[in-house]
């Protein structure tokens, strides 16, 4: 037990690729915009709508389609 305390201060405990690490912050970032622009740009969906990886893509569309220049920049940023 010593060592994996020791190592969980140095070290992150988790496995994960740059690719996979890359993807749930892309996700975290979608959900974050959804709720963000939630009036604006989904309005016809529930608020505690649960953003996933395959919702990416939908939700910088919407934000591309129905949000302003701020709502634009962070499709962008999405759709990297």
């Amino acid at each position: 037990m010593s060592e994996i305390g020791r190592r969980g201060g140095r070290v992150s405990r988790r496995e994960l690729s740059r690719e996979d690490a890359r993807r749930m912050v892309r996700v975290r970032e979608a959900g974050r915009a959804y709720r963000n622009f939630h009036a604006r740009c989904f309005w016809s969906y529930s608020p505690d709508l649960k953003i996933r990886d395959a919702d990416v893509e939908w939700v910088a569309e919407r934000l591309k389609k129905h949000g302003g220049r701020e709502a634009w920049q962070v499709a962008v940023r999405l759709c990297r």
